[in-house]
């Protein structure tokens, strides 16, 4: 945990988390931050308490202890977002103080209740509303919904020009005491940004329409620092991590980098033959690829390169009439954080009979991905020779259409 100096009268209190699934479901090998932060006006607020996974909120205690502040001085609780990664200490903090006032949205001010059975003192904001504390530091309020849950808003303080941004402009990533783009290199910037794509991909992904919006709303601020709840604090150049987002947004309908992801599966190494095959073509061709095996390669790291690449090969057998069901979970997956507008081809082995198109098509038409494919090539048991030569020329063909895409 750490504790340092955001703008004048406003610190970061962090605390990183390691070894667990980010919302129970996602895997991050380089954990994450989350970020509160607090500012001290002739009043203090804190912006988005942070705890412990579990809830308890001793880590948020030892911080403020470490800036002099006694939890029964701080008047307002600010609720940008109510997930409880952001709001899991509120039960404990009320015993010690029992007289905040909470500031969030009418939404969040009924999740508050529900998650929390907390009614008291709870002040519903919305675009526009201001909160004074003092000493020039007068808050701001806008309503950026679904940016990723509906209960959504910022806060922005006019005196120092920070957004506090929430899960809004976030990443994934340890923290250090050098939480600042500022006192970054160009190196460990590069780091957070493919901890950016992640975190988009796998939280934000599927409300890419609501991020230009809240984009669009925040545009004509004077913002000078966006300090989102998770990840680092963009003091040097906050439209960085704005242009970074405005970018992952106009990923959804593709088309996106000059890349090609590659998602396979195999039973007894017959798909495997082929996947080998493609890998070859694409260093031949010399374009930027992923390879992910399933169920070995978690959906999180398929969903972050399957968002950046362009083209898309799926290699799997099929299965009891239907596609390899790893292969198939994946891709509703995908489906469900709108992966859309896709350059694709499959390939794959079958035995007594194949049938995974039709599955495929199914995921395709419910999602309404919209994935433009190349005809696939099955192949009984084994690939021949002439399988892996009509491969290879489906994967060059994808490989040109991927890159007129980008070059248009």
């Amino acid at each position: 945990m750490n504790v340092t100096k955001v703008a004048e009268g406003t610190y970061l209190l962090s605390v990183n988390v390691d070894n667990i699934l980010f919302e129970g479901l996602w895997e991050i090998p380089n954990g994450v931050s989350l970020n509160s932060y607090i500012i001290k006006g002739e009043k203090t607020a804190i912006v988005d308490g942070v705890c412990g996974w579990d809830g308890v909120p001793e880590s948020l205690f030892a911080l403020l202890d470490e800036l002099s502040i006694a939890p029964e001085s701080i008047e307002y609780l600010i609720i940008n977002h109510m997930e409880p990664d952001h709001s899991g200490w509120i039960e404990d903090f009320k015993k010690i103080n029992p007289n905040f006032k909470v500031l969030c949205s009418k939404k969040s001010a009924e999740l508050l209740e529900a998650f929390y059975e907390h009614t008291d003192n709870v002040i519903c904001v919305k675009d526009g509303d201001t909160l004074d504390l003092g000493n020039n530091h007068v808050l701001e309020f806008y309503e950026i919904p679904n940016v990723h849950w509906p209960d959504t808003i910022v806060t922005f303080d006019t005196l120092t020009g920070t957004l506090f941004s929430c899960d809004a402009f976030g990443s994934f990533g340890r923290a250090t005491d050098s939480n600042y783009d500022d006192l970054l290199s160009n190196e460990q910037i590069d780091f957070y940004e493919k901890e950016a794509v992640r975190y988009y991909s796998n939280i934000v992904a599927a409300f890419s329409l609501p991020v230009k919006k809240a984009i669009e709303k925040c545009g004509g601020l004077p913002i000078k620092i966006i300090a989102p709840g998770h990840g680092i604090v963009w003091r040097r150049n906050p439209n960085k991590i704005v242009e970074d987002y405005l970018r992952y947004a106009s990923y959804q309908k593709g088309p996106a980098k000059e890349e090609i992801t590659i998602i396979w599966g195999s039973m007894y190494g017959m798909t495997e033959k082929a996947v080998q095959c493609v890998i070859k073509v694409l260093e031949q061709e010399k374009i930027r690829f992923h390879v992910h095996r399933v169920p070995e390669t978690s959906w999180g790291t398929i969903l972050a390169s399957a968002w950046t690449s362009t083209g898309i090969i799926l290699a799997m057998p099929t299965y009891e009439y239907k596609m390899f069901p790893p292969l198939a979970a994946a891709l509703e997956e995908l489906g469900k954080k709108k992966v859309w507008g896709r350059k694709a081809f499959r390939f794959g082995s079958y035995g007594w009979s194949g049938g995974a198109q039709k599955e495929l098509d199914e995921i395709m038409c419910k999602h309404c991905m919209n994935w433009d494919f190349l005809e696939p090539v099955e192949f009984k048991g084994n690939p021949r020779d002439s399988d892996l030569e009509l491969i290879e020329n489906r994967v060059r063909t994808l490989v040109n259409e991927v890159r007129a895409l980008i070059n248009k």
